[in-house]
């Protein structure tokens, strides 16, 4: 760390390159990603297609990224690299395309071995979501939620009126539903957005549609021979209702369709084709521990163990699909690869605050962790290399931001990765990022991971709790810009993970189960108490935080102790009731395993158990903070907290963000994030560390006072 090196602070935000997506070179010598930064407005994201060589030698940027560049992959010989773009707004003259438009985002092929522009390969009427080169490298399997290729005949599929004629009444614009999950947090109504297969010449850009599911398919992966694909989809009736889901397999040529994973309570995703293509490895488990330990399966590619099949990774209590904290680095979606000789199958998992690599025999499921770093791999790829496995993985910790890293795995043995890009080298030099305490404290029998990160200053510290949301995810061994930026402003920064974390097994991530309050509460109390025993935390001037979940428990907390001088709740749960019948989660199972009951059939149990219903024990000073277009826990729930506390004349503020959904810390538009660390910051300043008693002054806005 330079000597001159300064706290972060929240503009930082506005510097930084933030890489996903690793996808390595079919002869393993290089790595695509995809990097995403704030645009110069400072209210919205580009992100671009970056390569580097794995030898090293720096990184370079592939793709222009004007706007959002993303999903590189390899052809299988490595001449061309496809990724997806919604660029042809921008450098397609297109004078008649609506103003709408829905076909943005379409794929592109970029050659690695002569010069040139990328060329616009696909023009489905609706777009691209998702694609995957065949094996032989001539077609692509397509997710797309297209009806027809014909954008006139893909209109007329989907029922839609045109715009009305000049001098006419406009066209209806109600929506109607007759199935639940018609809506979600962040990307809004999805009820008309169903993705289905489609096959696509590579050479042409020809399109053929393969499905037509009532639900839609989720993932795809071709098999080593490139006649079939897995696909992940819901239950052929009553989807919405049913908490199952479903991996297939489909004819290429004929569209067939054989189950290989299913069951009336299973939950099954991520194929992944094995031992030539004779089975397939799929991650799931039945409902209801599937919620809360997902488990490696192998079945047969024939359907002859559709309903069986082998379960590798139980035995084991590892958590494969487990969710990581950080506002800065970007968890991706759960990954099976094989190793090079076909023996196993890679992933990665939590580890005591950490999330590592791991590999899993397919005969007996022998489990091995390959990776040992107090860190945080978000995403990784795999391929196969002349001594074994190249692995390329997205790496960050507490201290270092994420960046490429790469290593080979051997038949026996640790793997190393070392870095090969450093993107945000000329940020980090100036910033001075502190190190974690890391301490177990146990209660109730459990023991809890906790750690510290100091403040600035010396001896006991004003300290902010932050809890983080799911319940079931975890803090660890990853970045947080709101930590580093709290630190820097004098105050250390507490956090844990109490029981329902994931990443320590079965039985300790179901302990709180029907018990979101007074068990967690316990947890992370002793957390605190045990840093105030040691004299690091001062136990006078304390300040509690959290999100979604987070904020549920930071509800509970003043609502059950007077303990802390100030406390920040967002994007929180006030009324479990609410929660369960309002958003997009709104009639679906979960609260049947989470609390045992829908709201309806016991609301006395969801009324025990909701924050607000003891909001006349609270004093202690509150910011509430809620995103205006959150669909997970809607508005209502800091309206009614709100209300509450100022009927009762208690502290209190209500800040409403405009335009943002429940994602607004770690995806939200850009001016609104550095806007929210500064509210926390600023809160949490005044009542921790200039040691005031009533609320601050109203901070300045556009919308005067």
């Amino acid at each position: 760390m330079p000597t001159d090196a300064r706290p972060p602070r929240p503009d930082d935000l506005y510097r930084l390159g933030i890489p996903t997506e690793p996808r390595l070179s079919p002869d393993g010598a290089s790595v695509t990603f995809t990097v995403k930064r704030v645009g110069a407005s400072f209210d919205k994201y580009r992100t671009s297609v970056w390569i580097a060589p794995v030898a090293g030698g720096g990184a370079r940027q592939l793709t222009i990224g004007a706007k959002r560049d993303s999903h590189a992959r390899w052809s299988p010989d490595g001449t061309s690299i496809a990724f997806l773009s919604d660029r042809r707004a921008s450098v397609e003259d297109e004078p008649t395309a609506p103003k709408d438009r829905e076909d943005g985002t379409q794929i592109h092929l970029l050659s690695t071995t002569e010069p040139g522009e990328a060329r616009r390969l696909t023009n489905l009427p609706r777009g691209v979501d998702s694609f995957e080169w065949s094996p032989d490298g001539r077609r692509f399997a397509v997710l797309s939620a297209s009806r027809d290729a014909d954008p006139k005949v893909d209109a007329r599929a989907r029922q839609r009126l045109d715009d009305a004629k000049p001098g006419s009444p406009p066209s209806s614009d109600y929506r109607f539903f007759d199935r639940l999950g018609y809506q979600a947090d962040s990307a809004g109504f999805v009820h008309n957005h169903t993705s289905q297969v489609w096959i696509v010449d590579a050479a042409s850009g020809d399109a053929r549609r393969l499905t037509n599911l009532r639900a839609g398919v989720g993932e795809i992966a071709w098999s080593p021979d490139g006649r079939k694909l897995a696909i992940s989809t819901g239950p052929a009736r009553d989807h919405d209702l049913a908490v199952s889901n479903r991996v297939l397999v489909a004819d290429v040529e004929t569209g067939s369709l054989t189950p290989v994973a299913q069951g009336s309570d299973g939950v099954f995703f991520s194929p992944t084709w094995v031992r030539g293509g004779k089975q397939l490895a799929v991650l799931g488990g039945s409902f209801p521990q599937v919620f809360y330990r997902i488990d490696i399966h192998l079945v047969a590619a024939d359907g002859s163990e559709a309903r069986g099949g082998t379960d590798l990774s139980s035995r084991h209590d590892v958590m494969p699909s487990s969710s990581m904290n950080s506002d800065l680095t970007i968890g991706e979606g759960a990954r099976l690869i094989a190793t090079a000789d076909g023996r196993s199958l890679l992933f990665t998992a939590p580890h005591r605050g950490s999330t590592e690599l791991w590999r899993i025999a397919l005969d007996g499921g022998d489990l091995e962790r390959l990776t040992d770093g107090r860190e945080y791999l978000s995403g990784f790829d795999a391929v196969a290399v002349k001594d074994g496995t190249r692995v390329a993985a997205i790496r960050s910790t507490a201290t270092t931001l994420p960046d490429v890293v790469v290593g080979d795995v051997r038949a026996r043995g640790h793997t190393e990765l070392r870095p090969i890009t450093d993107i945000n080298a000329d940020v980090t030099k100036e910033l001075q990022l502190r190190e974690p305490i890391e301490r177990w404290v146990e209660v109730d029998g459990r023991q809890i991971q906790a750690w510290l990160i100091p403040g600035e200053g010396r001896g006991r510290r004003p300290t902010v709790l932050e809890i983080h949301g799911g319940p079931h995810t975890l803090y660890g061994w990853s970045p947080f810009l709101e930590f580093q930026v709290l630190a820097g402003a004098g105050m250390s920064v507490l956090y844990a993970n109490p029981r329902g974390s994931e990443g320590y097994g079965l039985a300790f991530n179901t302990a709180n189960l029907n018990d979101w309050g007074d068990g967690p509460m316990r947890d992370v109390l002793a957390c605190v108490d045990s840093f105030i025993a040691s004299g690091e935390v001062d136990g006078d001037r304390l300040g509690v935080t959290g999100g979604s979940y987070g904020g549920y428990l930071t509800n509970w907390i003043v609502g059950h102790t007077d303990r802390f001088k100030a406390a920040f709740t967002a994007r929180s749960v006030a009324d479990l009731g609410l929660l369960f019948q309002v958003g997009d989660l709104s009639g679906t199972i979960w609260p049947t395993a989470e609390i045992g009951w829908y709201p309806w059939d016991n609301p006395d149990r969801h009324r025990e158990l909701s924050p607000v219903t003891y909001a006349s024990a609270i004093h202690t000073p509150l910011l509430i903070q809620h995103s205006e277009r959150d669909l997970r826990t809607t508005i209502g729930q800091a309206e009614l907290l709100f209300a509450r506390l100022r009927r009762l004349r208690r502290p209190v503020r209500l800040m409403r963000v405009p335009d943002e959904s429940h994602e607004l810390t770690r995806s939200g538009t850009p001016f609104r994030r550095v806007e929210n660390l500064v509210q926390v910051r600023d809160w949490f300043s005044h009542f921790l560390v200039a040691g005031k008693r009533r609320l601050p002054p109203m901070p300045r806005t556009k919308h005067g006072i």
